[in-house]
Order: C-alpha cells, then sequence, then structure tokens
C-alpha cells in the first residue's frame, strides 16, 4: 500500500512539474502584457515601487549573467530580454510620471518609497546635484557605454555574415576529410547559423538602448516643466516650491531609471566585445592583466612616481605602488615555479615516452596467444583473494595436456573497461573470437533436456552452446538441483566457454615456438628422426599436428606421430596425404575416443549413391587430389548431412561419419563449418578390434 501511495505522489508530482513547465510559456507571456498594461493603466505608489524593484534586479542578474558566460552565444536569449527590459522600465517610466504629475503637490512620497529614497540619498535635498548627477549619467550611458556597444554589434554583425560562406567551407571539407562525422558538421552548422542570428539581433538590440537613453532624457523635462505648471497653475504653489518639488521627484525617478538602463547596458557591452576571448570575463580579464609582471612593476613605478609631485597624496599612491610591486613579485614568483613544475614535468614526460615507445614497439610486436578480457564489474572473479577462476584456468591447461597431448599457452587475465557490465571476451592472437556474459554474484541453470525452464531468474543464454538458462541467486541453487536442472558458477560459465574457443582454435595456437617445444621434448632418436625429414622438418610437423588438433584428434603421442611422418615423407610431399596416413596409424586411438559406453562406436554411414558420387568426382594427378563436383549438389549434400546428425545430436548422440578413404578429407572439410564437433573417419582409420554400429545412412539408394 505505501509503495502504491508512493508511486502514486511521484506520478502527482511529475504532473505538477510538467503542467509547470507548461504554464511557464503563460506566464512570459501575461507578463508582456502585464507591462503594455502599465503604459495606460495608473499603478499605486506601492505597485510602483515593487515594479522598480523589479526592474533593478533583473538589470543587476542580467549584469551577473553577463560577467559568468563563457562564450556570447550561451545567453543567445539577451535580445529579447532586452527589448522586455527596456519595455518594463519605459513603462514603469509612464507610470510614474502620471503619479509625479498628478501627486507631485502633496510631497517627496507622492511616487512610491524608491523613488522618494533615490531622491533623497543621491540628491541629498538639492536638486542642482541630482540634475548634475543624471546628467553625468546619461552622458556615461549614451555617449560612451552605448554608443561603443553599438558601434561593435553593428562590426560583429557584418563580419559574422561575411565570414559565413567560408565557415561553412571548412565545415564541408572537414566532414570531406573524415575530421569530423555528420552529428558534429550538423552541430557547427546550427551554432555558426545562431552566431550570425546573434550579432544580427544584438546589432539591432542596441538601438533599443540607445532610444531608452533617449527618451529618458525627453520624459525627465516633460515632468519637470509639466509638474512646474501643474504645481503652479493648477494647485497655487509658487515657482521656487514647484520647481523644488517636482524636480525632486522628477531627478529621483530619472536615477531609478538610468541606474538599471546603465547596468543593462553594460552588460551588453560586456556580451559583445567578449568577442574570440574563452571563459568567464572576470577570468579572462584578470588573468590576462596578471599575466605580466613586468607591467605591475612599471604601474607600481609610476604610481610611486606620482606620489612624490607637490600636492598628491604620497601615503594613497605609495600605498597602491605597493600593492602592485608585490603583486608582480607574488606572480613572478608563482610563475618561475610554474616553468620549474613544467620544465621537470616535460623532461619526465619525455624520459617516459622514450621507455614507453620501447615498450609499446615491444609489446606490440608480441601478441598474447590467448586473453581473458574482463570488464570492471568481473574484476572481483580474478582479483578476490579467494577467487576460484585461475585455479579453473590452471586445471584446465592439466586436462588440455592431458587430453590432447597440446601444452595451452599461458591465458593473460585483464581488466577491460571498455566491456559492456557483466562481459567477458575471449582473444587469440590478439583477435576477439567469443563473447559472453555472467553475473559475478549469481548462479546460471541450464536444463539438460533443453525444456523451458520453471523458475524465477533472469532470462540469459548459454554463452558456450546457446542453451536457455536462467540467472538465480545462490540461495536458489539447491531447488534448482532438486528440480533436476544443472547449477553452474560464473567461474564454471567462462572456463567452460574457453574450454570450445580453445578446442576451436588449437591448430591457432600451436604456434612454431610450441612445436619445437614439444619436438625437444622427444627422445634423441626421434629428434634425429625428424632431422632427417629434409629442409624445415619442424615446419611439416607443425602443419600435421595442426591438421590432427583442426579434427580434435590427439597428439600426445607424438613419437607415433614422428614416425608416421617419416614414413608417409618417403612417398608423397602433400600434407594433406602425410595426414591421411598419420590418422591411419593413429586408428586404435582414434576409435577409443569415438567409442560409447559398450564399448561400441556409433557411425552414419553414406549411400551407396552418395559413395559413388563422391569417387567418381575425385579426380588424382600425382600427389594432388580434387574433388569435381558442381556446387548445387555439395549444398545438397551438405543439407542432407546436417538433418541428419541434427537428428541424432537432439538427443544429445554425436555419431562419427564413415566414409571412403579418398573422400574423407574432402566430406570432413563440407561439413566443418555447419557441424565442427563431428568426426569423419574412413575405413582404413576402423581398427580391426573396433565395433562399429550404424545408426542411420545419408541419402538414400
Amino acid at each position: 500500500m505505501a509503495n502504491s501511495d508512493l508511486i502514486g505522489n511521484t506520478n502527482g508530482g511529475g504532473q505538477m512539474f510538467a503542467l509547470g513547465l507548461k504554464n511557464r510559456d503563460i506566464g512570459f507571456a501575461f507578463g508582456v502584457v502585464l507591462v503594455l498594461a502599465v503604459l495606460f493603466i495608473p499603478l499605486p505608489p506601492i505597485i510602483l515601487d515593487f515594479g522598480l524593484a523589479i526592474s533593478l534586479a533583473l538589470s543587476v542578474l542580467i549584469l551577473m549573467v553577463a560577467l559568468w558566460i563563457p562564450r556570447p552565444l550561451d545567453f543567445n536569449s539577451f535580445p529579447t530580454l532586452l527589448l522586455v527590459v527596456t519595455m518594463l522600465r519605459l513603462s514603469l517610466n509612464v507610470a510614474s510620471t502620471r503619479l509625479i504629475l498628478s501627486e507631485g503637490h502633496t510631497g517627496s512620497g507622492a511616487a512610491g518609497g524608491v523613488i522618494e529614497g533615490f531622491s533623497r540619498f543621491i540628491v541629498s535635498g538639492n536638486f542642482v546635484i541630482g540634475i548634475v548627477i543624471f546628467a553625468i549619467l546619461v552622458v556615461i550611458n549614451f555617449l560612451v557605454i552605448t554608443k561603443g556597444s553599438t558601434r561593435i554589434a553593428e562590426v560583429s554583425a557584418r563580419f559574422s555574415l561575411d565570414s559565413m560562406p567560408g565557415k561553412q567551407m571548412a565545415i564541408d571539407a572537414d566532414l570531406g576529410a573524415g575530421l569530423i562525422d555528420e552529428h558534429e558538421a550538423k552541430r557547427r552548422r546550427k551554432e555558426l547559423e545562431d552566431e550570425s542570428g546573434f550579432f544580427g539581433a544584438m546589432d539591432g538590440a542596441s538601438k533599443f538602448v540607445r532610444g531608452d537613453a533617449v527618451a529618458g532624457i525627453i520624459i525627465t523635462l516633460i515632468n519637470v516643466i509639466g509638474g512646474i505648471l501643474i504645481g503652479v497653475l493648477q494647485h497655487d504653489l509658487s515657482v521656487g516650491d514647484a520647481a523644488n518639488s517636482y524636480t525632486t521627484l522628477t531627478i529621483g525617478d530619472g536615477l531609478v531609471t538610468q541606474i538599471p538602463a546603465l547596468i543593462v547596458s553594460l552588460a551588453a557591452g560586456l556580451i559583445v566585445t567578449k568577442g574570440g576571448t574563452e571563459g568567464a570575463a572576470n577570468e579572462a580579464v584578470l588573468g590576462q592583466l596578471s599575466r605580466f609582471p613586468k607591467a605591475l612593476y612599471m604601474a607600481a613605478g609610476l604610481l610611486a612616481s606620482m606620489g612624490l609631485l607637490p600636492g598628491f597624496p604620497l601615503i594613497v599612491f605609495l600605498a597602491l605602488g605597493g600593492l602592485m610591486a608585490g603583486l608582480g613579485y607574488y606572480i613572478g614568483q608563482q610563475e618561475e615555479k610554474a616553468a620549474e613544475a613544467k620544465r621537470r614535468a616535460e623532461i619526465e614526460k619525455t624520459r617516459e615516452t622514450a621507455k614507453a615507445k620501447e615498450d609499446t614497439v615491444q609489446s606490440t610486436m608480441k601478441l598474447d596467444d590467448l586473453r581473458l578480457e574482463m570488464s570492471e564489474s568481473l574484476v572481483q572473479l580474478m582479483s578476490a583473494s579467494d577467487a576460484a577462476l585461475p585455479g579453473k584456468i590452471k586445471s584446465l591447461r592439466n586436462l588440455f595436456a592431458r587430453e590432447f597431448g597440446f601444452v595451452l599457452p599461458s591465458v593473460r587475465i585483464t581488466d577491460e573497461p571498455g566491456l559492456p557490465m557483466n562481459t567477458y571476451a575471449i582473444l587469440v592472437q590478439g583477435v576477439e573470437v567469443a563473447r559472453g556474459e555472467v553475473r559475478p554474484n549469481g548462479m546460471m541453470v541450464v536444463n539438460p533436456a533443453d525444456n523451458p525452464l520453471q523458475m524465477a531468474g533472469e532470462a540469459a543464454k548459454d554463452p558456450t552452446f546457446g542453451l536457455d538458462a536462467l540467472w538465480i541467486l545462490p540461495n536458489q541453487a539447491s531447488e534448482a538441483e532438486r528440480q533436476g536442472y544443472t547449477v553452474v558458477d560464473p567461474e564454471s560459465v567462462i572456463t567452460t566457454h574457453l574450454t570450445e574457443v580453445v578446442k576451436e582454435h588449437m591448430p591457432d595456437l600451436l604456434t612454431y615456438g610450441a612445436t619445437q617445444h614439444l619436438i625437444e621434448t622427444l627422445d634423441r632418436d626421434y629428434q634425429k628422426l625428424i632431422g632427417e625429414m629434409g629442409s624445415s622438418p619442424a615446419i611439416l610437423i607443425q602443419h600435421v599436428l595442426q591438421g590432427l588438433l583442426n579434427e580434435r584428434v590427439s597428439i600426445r603421442n607424438l613419437p607415433l606421430i614422428v614416425e608416421a611422418v617419416a614414413e608417409a615423407k618417403r612417398g608423397t610431399s602433400n600434407v594433406v596425404n602425410i595426414v591421411e596416413h598419420v590418422r591411419r596409424r593413429l586408428s586404435n586411438q582414434i576409435c577409443k575416443a569415438l567409442s560409447d559406453e559398450n564399448g561400441s562406436i556409433p557411425v552414419i554411414t553414406l549411400s551407396q549413391k552418395w559413395d559413388q558420387e563422391f569417387m567418381d568426382a575425385i579426380r588424382i594427378n600425382g600427389d594432388d587430389k580434387n574433388l569435381i563436383m558442381a556446387p548445387q549438389r555439395i549444398q545438397e549434400f551438405v543439407l542432407e548431412a546436417r538433418r541428419t546428425i541434427q537428428m541424432h545430436a537432439a538427443e544429445d548422440r554425436w555419431p562419427a561419419i564413415l566414409v571412403a578413404p579418398e573422400a574423407r578429407s574432402f566430406i570432413r572439410n563440407m561439413l566443418e563449418r555447419v557441424s565442427p564437433m563431428t568426426q569423419v573417419i574412413s575405413h582404413n582409420e576402423v581398427h580391426r578390434n573396433a565395433n562399429l554400429r550404424t545408426l542411420t545412412t545419408i541419402g538414400k539408394d
């Protein structure tokens, strides 16, 4: 119940948030309409105070954003915001004018507390001072900041428009050269369009600021002249009293308007003057000013010299000069330390780079024969103090040595951050050949009968054989075993997968070095026999052993294999023919490996029709044998053989295919891709003591 309440509350909160986002547009539109309404609707002083405070707050906020943005485009809504804020100030100016002219005779509080506060604080009761300050602010805003910002905006808009074709061509060139992709090209084009539109809008928006300053002057003159006339003619005030009252209020109103206008003009100037400067304005300006200690020393000396001039305040200039000199010294020391640290880092980096290049070249030239890469989430399987995976892999090496006479190369286990979570990859000689997923804290459940699993768990596939499986918690293992399922820990899943991959790639792993090592373990007589085989005998032995391992025939009886190679070498140099002769010498071993628990060898034979067709298609030319058969007939045979094999594989039986000696190698090559586990033997490889049991026949007579 609690969960459902929580979900309900969460959904309700999401709906309210979505509704708030939707209504934000309505709120903005309502605010713009409200600003326009202020032009025509009289406002009470308290509402006017609130509006003037909002205007001042918005101006300060805009200035702070302009200071902190790293690029002008990060504030591309500024032209729109500038128009709205300008309109807000003008509307409030109209509202304050209405109050001043209608209620100005009542005293300094006629137009609200904000205007009264400005008039008292800045004007100090003397409207002449107020007029002077107001005039100075207007000059600063109109002639200095606004005029400069307008010119910069015009030039930026023009340059941005002129450079647009060249920048577009550069983007297209980078895309054509493959330096960037289509997504990056679209992003750059969009940024280029935004930049051009922004500076064009800023060119027009700067006119708002200029017009706002002019409007402020005109409104102030109207307030002063109109106020004096209304005070004298309608409220019987003397000219002096009317001038004092209305001028004080008007100057306060003008200052309340001009100060936010000056702040917004400054923000506009900061934005358009950023140009190609990277980073926030404070970081860029302060960083560049303090980059040159010599400039600080020169400025300090100049200030100290000015303090020595007659009539100048010595203490002030000496204090500032000392501060700049101290700052220059501090920055100089920091730069020396940074330069020394950089020099040492470069020396160390050069050494490490040289060493890394040597290591990289050596490591690049030497690939791991067998590597197991694991994602970061699986590292515990190999790094924990009680990790079972390294021990299982060691046992795997012993298994291959005992079963196939093949010394498995060391398996290098590494963590690979680029792999997805819970994923491992098996690489043979640097090439990924298999990949799988395990749950490090789970157990895999597989049904030996390949029926649907009737348990709760995470559905998965056995990475080795592709069977349907489940990942369950360790405490569910006993229940799964009770139901007759096979339960496997993640380490065993990885080891089993690695076993099948190694069996499939044994020929690749039997390198020349590994072959040479096997030869060195033989008695001296056999080494001498190998030496008598002619040129490159180790290469010949390697190719023969690879041919045997390719069909999962054990090479443990290496002395017998060497004898058989020496025998075959007298009559042929064809490796395929030599391998066939070696297989005949290993017939007893091959038959024992294929025997079932009853001691018989289950086999599938070819129909007389297929047998004869293969014999007719074989062409012998000296040592070379070729199969001349239509591709369509080969495809028909492969499909028919696969259906027969799969029928028995469904019953967990893997009978051998019994064929004529001349056709064995060809049929094996045909079936290798569709059924690599199926053994193909010839009549010559059947030992005299073997008991064959024919299960079925491929094809019909």
